[in-house]
C-alpha cells in the first residue's frame, strides 16, 4: 500500500506581522462639534452644556422645541446710545420697499406684504444709506419658526421679532440699543412693553436679553410626531396670553 504523506508548517501567531492601526482622522464636522461644546462648557457649565447637546441630538430624530418667552417693560437708559455713526429709526414703509432690493438685507416682498398692511413696525439703523440692522415690531398674532403655528400674545404688548444685524456692523450693540429704543417709544404710546421668545438653548442670546433687562416669564414646548406638531403653553404664559394656536 502505498501512503503520500503531506508536511505542514505550523506558524506560531507571534510570527504574524501586525497591521499597523491606521490614525484616526476627524472629520471636519466632527472638529466643529467638539470645538463648540468644548466652547459651550467653558462659558454655560456642564448641565446647560449637556442639555442643550441633548436637544440637538433629539432634533436628529423627532423635532422638538422649547420656546422661553421673555419680557422687558422698562428701558435702561444705557442702552438707548449707539455709535454717532448709525442712524436709528422707524423705517417708512416705502424705504422698506426699496431694501428689498439688496438680499443682504434680508428682506423680501412676500414678507412686507404680509406683515405690513396688519401694522407691523420695523425700527432698524443706517449707516449713510446703508442698512445695518433692524427689529420688527406687533401686536397682532404672528407667525413663528413652525410653518401653520401663530404666536398669540396680550395686545397691550408689543411682539418683537425677526432680528438681523449685517455682518459688518455687528458687535455695536445695534440689536440691543435697537430693541430699548424701541420699548421706550411703545411706552410712551400707551403699551406695557415687549415680549418674544428665544430658543431655550440660544444660550448666548437670553444672556444678552437678560443683560438688557427682559426676565422668563414662562416655556412653551413643540414637538412633531410623524408629521404633525403638538405644543404645550406652560406655566406663567397666560398672565401674558402668550401661546401658540393653529393657523387657520
Amino acid at each position: 500500500m502505498m501512503t503520500t504523506s503531506t508536511n505542514r508548517t505550523a506558524v506560531s501567531p507571534r510570527e504574524v506581522p501586525a497591521v499597523p492601526a491606521l490614525p484616526a482622522v476627524a472629520t471636519p464636522a466632527a472638529a466643529k462639534r467638539k470645538g463648540v461644546f468644548r466652547s459651550s462648557m467653558e462659558r454655560h457649565g456642564f448641565w446647560k452644556t449637556f442639555a442643550d447637546s441633548s436637544i440637538r441630538f433629539a432634533n436628529r430624530y423627532v423635532y422638538f422645541q422649547i420656546l422661553k418667552g421673555v419680557t422687558i417693560e422698562r428701558a435702561d437708559p444705557k442702552f438707548l446710545k449707539c455709535d454717532e455713526k448709525y442712524r436709528g429709526e422707524f423705517i417708512p414703509n416705502d424705504l422698506l420697499r426699496d431694501l428689498v432690493a439688496n438680499p443682504e438685507n434680508e428682506l423680501d416682498d412676500p414678507f412686507l406684504d404680509r406683515v405690513l398692511p396688519q401694522g407691523d413696525e420695523c425700527y432698524g439703523f443706517f449707516q449713510g444709506a446703508e442698512l445695518a440692522g433692524y427689529g420688527w415690531y406687533s401686536n397682532k398674532p404672528s407667525r413663528v419658526d413652525v410653518r401653520g403655528l401663530l404666536l398669540h400674545f396680550d395686545p397691550q404688548y408689543m411682539y418683537m421679532y425677526k432680528g438681523h444685524t449685517h455682518r459688518k456692523h455687528r458687535g455695536q450693540r445695534l440689536h440691543a440699543v435697537g430693541m430699548t429704543r424701541a420699548l421706550d417709544a411703545y411706552v410712551k404710546r400707551g403699551y406695557k412693553g415687549l415680549v418674544s421668545y428665544v430658543a431655550w438653548e440660544n444660550t448666548d442670546s437670553l444672556k444678552s436679553c437678560y443683560r438688557m433687562g427682559y426676565k422668563d416669564f414662562g416655556n412653551v414646548y413643540i414637538v412633531r410626531i410623524f408629521g404633525r406638531y403638538f405644543f404645550y403653553n406652560g406655566a406663567g404664559c397666560e398672565k401674558y396670553g402668550f401661546c401658540l394656536k393653529r393657523e387657520i
